[in-house]
Protein backbone atom coordinates (compact mmCIF):
# COMPACT_ATOMS: atom_id res chain seq x y z
CA UNK A 1 0.00 0.00 0.00
CA UNK A 2 2.49 2.24 0.81
CA UNK A 3 4.17 1.67 -2.10
CA UNK A 4 1.16 2.62 -4.28
CA UNK A 5 0.99 5.98 -2.48
CA UNK A 6 4.47 6.35 -3.71
CA UNK A 7 3.84 5.85 -7.01
CA UNK A 8 0.82 8.26 -6.62
CA UNK A 9 2.74 11.02 -5.30
CA UNK A 10 5.46 10.48 -7.56
CA UNK A 11 3.33 10.44 -11.01
CA UNK A 12 0.74 12.51 -9.65
CA UNK A 13 0.97 15.06 -12.35
CA UNK A 14 0.17 11.84 -15.34
CA UNK A 15 -2.52 10.56 -13.04
CA UNK A 16 -4.22 14.08 -12.68
CA UNK A 17 -4.41 14.55 -16.93
CA UNK A 18 -5.32 11.11 -17.14
CA UNK A 19 -8.54 11.93 -14.93
CA UNK A 20 -9.34 15.29 -16.49
CA UNK A 21 -8.87 13.31 -19.92
CA UNK A 22 -11.17 10.49 -18.65
CA UNK A 23 -13.49 13.49 -17.33
CA UNK A 24 -13.84 15.29 -20.65
CA UNK A 25 -14.48 12.79 -22.18
CA UNK A 26 -17.26 11.34 -20.41
CA UNK A 27 -18.62 15.20 -20.44
CA UNK A 28 -18.42 15.68 -23.89
CA UNK A 29 -20.25 12.12 -24.88
CA UNK A 30 -22.80 13.06 -21.91
CA UNK A 31 -24.02 16.26 -23.42
CA UNK A 32 -26.88 17.01 -25.84
CA UNK A 33 -25.53 19.84 -26.77
CA UNK A 34 -26.17 19.99 -30.92
CA UNK A 35 -22.60 21.67 -31.72
CA UNK A 36 -21.16 18.40 -29.47
CA UNK A 37 -23.22 16.47 -31.28
CA UNK A 38 -21.99 17.73 -34.92
CA UNK A 39 -18.22 17.64 -33.51
CA UNK A 40 -19.05 13.55 -32.56
CA UNK A 41 -20.36 12.73 -35.82
CA UNK A 42 -17.56 14.62 -37.92
CA UNK A 43 -14.75 12.97 -35.59
CA UNK A 44 -16.44 9.85 -36.33
CA UNK A 45 -16.93 9.81 -40.01
CA UNK A 46 -13.07 11.02 -40.10
CA UNK A 47 -11.97 8.17 -37.93
CA UNK A 48 -13.96 6.02 -40.50
CA UNK A 49 -12.28 7.68 -43.10
CA UNK A 50 -8.93 7.04 -41.83
CA UNK A 51 -9.44 3.47 -41.35
CA UNK A 52 -10.75 2.78 -44.42
CA UNK A 53 -7.59 4.58 -45.98
CA UNK A 54 -5.29 2.71 -44.05
CA UNK A 55 -6.59 -0.80 -45.04
CA UNK A 56 -5.87 -0.31 -48.27
CA UNK A 57 -2.50 0.14 -48.09
CA UNK A 58 -1.34 -3.23 -48.46
CA UNK A 59 0.74 -4.96 -45.34
CA UNK A 60 3.98 -5.85 -46.07
CA UNK A 61 4.58 -8.34 -44.03
CA UNK A 62 0.99 -10.33 -45.33
CA UNK A 63 2.35 -9.91 -48.38
CA UNK A 64 5.64 -11.47 -47.93
CA UNK A 65 3.62 -14.54 -46.06
CA UNK A 66 1.75 -14.90 -49.44
CA UNK A 67 4.08 -14.61 -51.37
CA UNK A 68 6.27 -17.35 -49.40
CA UNK A 69 3.00 -19.44 -50.07
CA UNK A 70 2.19 -19.12 -53.90
CA UNK A 71 5.97 -19.78 -54.04
CA UNK A 72 5.89 -23.05 -52.24
CA UNK A 73 2.33 -23.69 -54.57
CA UNK A 74 4.04 -23.39 -57.75
CA UNK A 75 6.92 -25.63 -57.08
CA UNK A 76 4.14 -28.35 -56.11
CA UNK A 77 2.48 -27.38 -58.85
CA UNK A 78 4.98 -27.61 -61.24
CA UNK A 79 6.25 -30.98 -59.89
CA UNK A 80 2.69 -32.52 -60.22
CA UNK A 81 2.79 -30.92 -63.87
CA UNK A 82 6.12 -32.73 -64.53
CA UNK A 83 4.96 -36.10 -62.88
CA UNK A 84 1.71 -35.82 -65.06
CA UNK A 85 3.77 -35.15 -68.47
CA UNK A 86 5.90 -38.18 -67.23
CA UNK A 87 2.70 -40.56 -66.44
CA UNK A 88 1.56 -39.82 -69.98
CA UNK A 89 4.60 -40.60 -71.84
CA UNK A 90 4.75 -43.72 -69.98
CA UNK A 91 1.30 -44.61 -70.43
CA UNK A 92 2.17 -44.15 -74.21
CA UNK A 93 4.99 -46.21 -74.20
CA UNK A 94 3.56 -48.91 -72.06
CA UNK A 95 0.40 -48.85 -74.36
CA UNK A 96 2.93 -49.06 -77.57
CA UNK A 97 5.08 -51.75 -75.89
CA UNK A 98 1.75 -53.68 -75.28
CA UNK A 99 0.68 -53.92 -78.84
CA UNK A 100 4.50 -54.84 -79.58
CA UNK A 101 4.24 -57.47 -76.93
CA UNK A 102 1.04 -59.32 -78.75
CA UNK A 103 2.62 -59.24 -81.94
CA UNK A 104 6.04 -61.63 -80.70
CA UNK A 105 5.29 -64.73 -80.89
CA UNK A 106 8.23 -65.73 -79.34
CA UNK A 107 8.76 -66.53 -75.42
CA UNK A 108 10.37 -63.17 -74.28
CA UNK A 109 11.79 -60.97 -71.15
CA UNK A 110 10.58 -57.10 -70.44
CA UNK A 111 13.53 -55.28 -69.86
CA UNK A 112 14.22 -51.67 -68.49
CA UNK A 113 17.17 -49.65 -69.77
CA UNK A 114 19.32 -48.86 -66.55
CA UNK A 115 22.79 -47.97 -68.47
CA UNK A 116 23.44 -46.49 -72.23
CA UNK A 117 26.80 -45.29 -74.33
CA UNK A 118 25.89 -44.25 -77.73
CA UNK A 119 29.46 -42.12 -78.48
CA UNK A 120 31.60 -44.77 -78.55
CA UNK A 121 32.72 -46.98 -81.35
CA UNK A 122 31.12 -50.71 -79.59
CA UNK A 123 28.05 -49.11 -78.06
CA UNK A 124 25.89 -50.66 -75.44
CA UNK A 125 23.10 -50.66 -73.30
CA UNK A 126 22.78 -52.14 -69.66
CA UNK A 127 19.38 -53.77 -68.96
CA UNK A 128 17.84 -55.07 -65.22
CA UNK A 129 17.17 -58.36 -66.20
CA UNK A 130 20.05 -61.39 -66.45
CA UNK A 131 20.49 -64.93 -65.33
CA UNK A 132 17.70 -64.62 -62.89
CA UNK A 133 15.19 -64.11 -65.27
CA UNK A 134 16.44 -66.52 -67.79
CA UNK A 135 18.54 -64.14 -70.09
CA UNK A 136 21.84 -65.57 -71.77
CA UNK A 137 24.24 -64.37 -73.93
CA UNK A 138 23.40 -64.11 -77.70
CA UNK A 139 20.00 -64.05 -76.88
CA UNK A 140 18.08 -61.04 -79.34
CA UNK A 141 16.55 -57.48 -78.17
CA UNK A 142 14.18 -55.80 -79.82
CA UNK A 143 11.72 -52.93 -79.14
CA UNK A 144 8.48 -51.81 -80.55
CA UNK A 145 10.62 -49.91 -83.21
CA UNK A 146 12.74 -52.92 -84.51
CA UNK A 147 16.12 -54.66 -83.54
CA UNK A 148 18.16 -53.41 -80.79
CA UNK A 149 21.25 -55.83 -80.67
CA UNK A 150 22.20 -58.76 -78.79
CA UNK A 151 23.16 -59.50 -74.82
CA UNK A 152 27.07 -60.07 -75.13
CA UNK A 153 27.54 -60.56 -71.32
CA UNK A 154 24.97 -61.87 -68.39
CA UNK A 155 25.69 -61.66 -64.98
CA UNK A 156 22.56 -62.73 -61.64
CA UNK A 157 20.37 -59.75 -62.43
CA UNK A 158 21.86 -57.67 -65.39
CA UNK A 159 23.23 -58.04 -68.87
CA UNK A 160 24.36 -56.13 -71.40
CA UNK A 161 23.66 -55.63 -74.40
CA UNK A 162 25.86 -54.56 -78.01
CA UNK A 163 23.94 -52.16 -79.93
CA UNK A 164 23.37 -52.10 -83.63
CA UNK A 165 25.50 -48.86 -83.61
CA UNK A 166 28.60 -50.74 -82.36
CA UNK A 167 31.59 -51.88 -85.08
CA UNK A 168 31.87 -55.50 -84.07
CA UNK A 169 27.93 -55.98 -84.93
CA UNK A 170 27.00 -58.47 -87.97
CA UNK A 171 23.84 -59.56 -88.66
CA UNK A 172 21.85 -60.85 -91.90
CA UNK A 173 19.43 -58.98 -93.06
CA UNK A 174 17.64 -58.21 -96.78
CA UNK A 175 15.60 -55.34 -98.27
CA UNK A 176 11.56 -56.02 -97.58
CA UNK A 177 10.32 -55.08 -101.28
CA UNK A 178 13.20 -57.15 -103.53
CA UNK A 179 14.48 -60.11 -100.94
CA UNK A 180 17.83 -58.65 -101.83
CA UNK A 181 20.53 -59.94 -98.80
CA UNK A 182 22.95 -58.30 -97.42
CA UNK A 183 25.32 -58.15 -93.93
CA UNK A 184 24.43 -54.98 -91.44
CA UNK A 185 27.01 -53.24 -89.94
CA UNK A 186 28.06 -49.61 -88.41
CA UNK A 187 30.98 -47.26 -89.56
CA UNK A 188 30.52 -45.28 -86.50
CA UNK A 189 28.06 -42.99 -88.45
CA UNK A 190 24.81 -41.90 -87.44
CA UNK A 191 23.67 -44.72 -90.20
CA UNK A 192 23.96 -48.61 -90.29
CA UNK A 193 25.82 -50.15 -93.42
CA UNK A 194 24.41 -52.75 -95.77
CA UNK A 195 27.28 -54.30 -97.18
CA UNK A 196 27.79 -56.96 -99.53
CA UNK A 197 25.11 -55.51 -102.39
CA UNK A 198 26.01 -56.31 -105.73
CA UNK A 199 25.46 -53.45 -108.08
CA UNK A 200 23.36 -55.55 -109.84
CA UNK A 201 20.55 -55.97 -107.08
CA UNK A 202 17.45 -54.28 -106.48
CA UNK A 203 17.68 -51.55 -103.89
CA UNK A 204 15.86 -48.10 -104.05
CA UNK A 205 16.10 -45.32 -101.19
CA UNK A 206 13.18 -45.68 -99.33
CA UNK A 207 12.68 -49.17 -99.09
CA UNK A 208 12.44 -51.01 -95.73
CA UNK A 209 15.15 -53.33 -94.48
CA UNK A 210 14.37 -56.50 -92.29
CA UNK A 211 16.07 -59.30 -90.53
CA UNK A 212 16.47 -62.44 -92.51
CA UNK A 213 16.12 -66.26 -91.97
CA UNK A 214 20.00 -66.59 -92.50
CA UNK A 215 20.30 -65.08 -88.86
CA UNK A 216 21.18 -67.47 -86.23
CA UNK A 217 20.74 -65.18 -83.57
CA UNK A 218 17.96 -62.61 -84.16
CA UNK A 219 14.01 -63.85 -85.84
CA UNK A 220 13.08 -62.87 -89.38
CA UNK A 221 11.06 -60.38 -90.10
CA UNK A 222 12.03 -57.54 -87.69
CA UNK A 223 12.41 -53.85 -88.41
CA UNK A 224 16.37 -53.00 -89.09
CA UNK A 225 15.65 -49.80 -90.75
CA UNK A 226 14.87 -47.50 -94.48
CA UNK A 227 17.43 -46.94 -96.86
CA UNK A 228 18.40 -43.63 -96.82
CA UNK A 229 21.03 -43.61 -99.86
CA UNK A 230 22.56 -45.53 -102.31
CA UNK A 231 25.95 -44.79 -103.57
CA UNK A 232 27.57 -46.75 -106.70
CA UNK A 233 31.36 -46.84 -106.08
CA UNK A 234 33.12 -47.37 -109.00
CA UNK A 235 36.25 -49.45 -107.67
CA UNK A 236 34.43 -52.22 -106.40
CA UNK A 237 31.25 -54.74 -107.48
CA UNK A 238 29.15 -53.70 -104.37
CA UNK A 239 26.68 -51.23 -103.82
CA UNK A 240 26.88 -48.79 -100.50
CA UNK A 241 23.56 -48.21 -98.83
CA UNK A 242 23.56 -46.55 -95.69
CA UNK A 243 20.25 -47.28 -93.81
CA UNK A 244 18.60 -45.00 -91.44
CA UNK A 245 17.94 -47.25 -87.85
CA UNK A 246 13.92 -48.00 -87.45
CA UNK A 247 15.03 -47.46 -83.89
CA UNK A 248 15.95 -44.41 -81.92
CA UNK A 249 18.54 -45.22 -79.61
CA UNK A 250 18.64 -42.23 -77.56
CA UNK A 251 15.07 -42.48 -76.67
CA UNK A 252 15.32 -46.21 -75.89
CA UNK A 253 14.03 -47.31 -71.89
CA UNK A 254 12.22 -50.12 -72.65
CA UNK A 255 13.15 -53.44 -74.49
CA UNK A 256 12.74 -57.20 -74.74
CA UNK A 257 15.05 -60.22 -74.42
CA UNK A 258 13.68 -62.39 -76.67
CA UNK A 259 14.59 -66.24 -75.01
CA UNK A 260 13.14 -68.83 -77.54
CA UNK A 261 14.28 -67.96 -81.13
CA UNK A 262 18.05 -70.06 -81.24
CA UNK A 263 16.95 -73.21 -82.94
CA UNK A 264 19.99 -75.54 -81.51
CA UNK A 265 19.62 -78.49 -83.95
CA UNK A 266 20.19 -76.37 -86.59
CA UNK A 267 23.04 -74.17 -85.01
CA UNK A 268 24.72 -77.61 -84.04
CA UNK A 269 24.38 -79.01 -87.54
CA UNK A 270 25.95 -76.05 -89.29
CA UNK A 271 28.48 -75.83 -86.47
CA UNK A 272 29.63 -79.67 -87.50
CA UNK A 273 29.39 -78.83 -91.11
CA UNK A 274 31.93 -75.72 -90.03
CA UNK A 275 34.03 -78.00 -88.45
CA UNK A 276 34.68 -80.50 -90.86
CA UNK A 277 35.10 -77.67 -93.70
CA UNK A 278 38.80 -77.05 -91.40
Amino acid sequence: MQRILTLLIEFKEYFILTLLVLLSIILLTLNDNPQLKAIRSYTVATIGIIQNTLAMVPNIFELQRENEVLRKLNVTLLDETSRLRESKLENVSLRELLGFKEKIKYKFVAADVIGKTLHLQRNTITLNVGKNNNVNIDMPVVCEQGIVGRVVAVSTNYSIVQLLLNKDFRTSVKIQRSRVDGILAWDGSDRLMMKNVSKKQDVKIGDGAITSEYSKIFPPDIKVGVVASVIENPITLFKDILLEPSVDFTRLEQVFVITSIVDTERVNLENKFLERKK
